[in-house]
């Protein structure tokens, strides 16, 4: 469970997010949309610890953040930025690896844990490719394979684990994207907990339990995707109409099943 109560963050002195409250159970994929500036990376920052609050708190089951060790949280919750940068020539396999490390969990056969990650996000056979080398779509396939291996498990101890995903389709085809998400889906299936920023509104349709709508730092709609994404909705905080867009949950999932059967 993610609480957070009366959440605000400034940055170099602006308010970027006022008085954020919220609960996040386990076993739901929620998702994050919002218009460019309207703090969803800045929420997200902030219920993982990587930002400190201006005021309010945030709770990791019941727990304020600031009271977790650094390991111990990271058994539990692995984050995937936006991107990812490095700078000396890493293997895919010695990236994916990294994960295990930061983790610390206990895997019999390491080496065919990473290889089964990277089987995974598509990637079977890349482990000895140098990190530098792949393209962009690639390298943050890799980096989830990382974040997968970090967890472990979606459920440790009878514990949920949480993935943060931060627009983890914003480099990816089609394809990719809806493999990319059926994995957060998995997930939750199995009793993890996943957050996830996407700005397709179409994919947030078709894949989210729960759906937070956030603009001008502030929480404007949350809930079902078919009853938050409304007609005025999407005009207001997004500034087209509606039928411009797909906007049906149930034929975005057929049409996401139909390019994964294909």
């Amino acid at each position: 469970m993610i609480e957070a109560e009366n959440l605000s963050v400034s940055l170099s002195g602006r308010p970027v997010l006022h008085a954020i409250s919220l609960s996040l159970p386990a076993g739901a994929l929620t998702v994050i949309a919002g218009p460019n500036g309207a703090g969803k990376t800045t929420l997200m920052r902030a219920l993982t610890g990587d930002l400190a609050p201006a005021s309010g708190i945030v709770r990791f089951d019941g727990i304020p953040l600031q009271a977790w060790p650094n390991r111990a949280l990271a058994q539990r919750r692995a984050v995937l930025p936006q991107s990812s940068h490095l700078a000396f020539p890493f293997t895919v396999h010695e990236v994916v690896a990294l994960g295990l490390r930061a983790g610390a969990h206990r895997i019999a056969h390491p080496g065919q844990f990473v290889r089964d990650r990277l089987a995974r996000v598509g990637l079977s056979g890349y482990e000895g490719r140098f990190y530098q080398q792949l393209s962009g779509g690639e390298q943050q396939r890799v980096h989830l394979a990382r974040v997968l291996c970090q967890l472990g498990a979606p459920v440790s101890e009878g514990a949920a684990n949480w993935l943060y995903l931060d627009e983890p389709t914003s480099s990816l085809d089609i394809r990719h994207q809806f493999e990319i998400l059926d994995i957060a889906r998995d997930h939750v299936a199995q009793g993890g907990g996943c957050l996830a920023i996407l700005h397709d509104l179409n994919l947030a349709a078709g894949y989210a339990d729960r759906l937070i709508v956030v603009d001008a730092g502030r929480i404007v709609a949350d809930g079902a995707p078919e009853a938050v994404l409304t007609d005025d909705l999407v005009a207001t905080v997004f500034g087209v109409a509606a039928d411009r867009i797909l906007l049906s949950r149930s034929r975005t999932a057929a049409t996401c099943a139909g390019v994964q059967s294909g």
